[in-house]
């Protein structure tokens, strides 16, 4: 099928930010539509290279936007940074698909989320590299933040040579900080908190549960210690 789609998939308006698509991606839609009128569960399948992630991406907000009171949040997981990454910009070219025909892109607000190391701008934790060492550093600073603002305030100056992250003492002061709609890859959220003075990690940490759709590895999943910190609000 060839031109600019929007795409009936069982009565729901599907738009596609393509101008061809395939007869297994509709096919594709179309099961997953009837999945979630059902409330179920699925196991599709289709073969590389055909365009799983945005015909999964397309019928899912489009389902949201139809039916917020039937779904309200994807988690979408994946394997590597690059996946991670890939599966947004998908995201992004829907809504830019989205502003094309509508006007405006959805209200809707879509996060990557990832490791310490892969979003943290305090330089002298980030500069540590390693995985292992960032966390410790970053745990290390946010830690002494966890206490009162008074006693850390007191603390400080006594001793302003204390090693804290202001950051996320920046971030910590902004309780309902509103986050813009939009989709945010993990530069985004570098840049976002380098303008604001805010911690990009925690504040995609913090993003999790308004977000509608979220993107990030398997291991916020699987693994229960990180499931337990990321995922454990989500509605089961």
């Amino acid at each position: 099928m060839s031109q600019e789609q929007e795409i009936d998939v069982d009565g729901l308006e599907v738009y596609f930010p393509y101008d061809y698509i395939y007869p297994e991606q509709i096919l594709y839609m179309g099961e997953l539509k009837k999945t979630l009128d059902a409330k179920g569960h699925c196991l599709l399948e289709m073969p590389s290279g055909t365009g799983k992630t945005v015909s999964l991406l397309s019928l899912v907000v489009a389902y949201i936007l139809r039916f917020p009171d039937r779904l309200d949040k994807l988690v979408y997981c994946s394997r590597t940074i690059p996946e991670i990454e890939k599966c947004v910009e998908e995201l992004r070219n829907l809504f830019k698909y989205y502003k094309q025909c509508d006007g405006k892109p959805p209200s809707l607000f879509a996060v990557a989320l990832s490791a310490r190391k892969n979003l943290c701008i305090n330089e002298s934790v980030s500069s540590l590299r390693q995985g292992s060492l960032v966390d410790g550093a970053c745990q290390k600073q946010v830690s002494k933040l966890r206490l009162t603002a008074s006693f850390m305030r007191a603390k400080r100056r006594l001793r302003p040579d204390l090693p804290c992250c202001t950051f996320f003492e920046k971030l910590n002061e902004q309780k309902d900080f509103n986050y813009p709609d939009g989709v945010y890859n993990l530069q985004n959220l570098k840049k976002l908190g380098q303008q604001k003075g805010i911690c990009p990690y925690f504040l995609s940490r913090n993003a999790v549960d308004r977000a509608h759709i979220v993107v990030y590895s398997y291991h916020y999943i699987l693994d229960p210690k990180i499931a337990e910190l990321v995922s454990k609000n989500f509605s089961r």
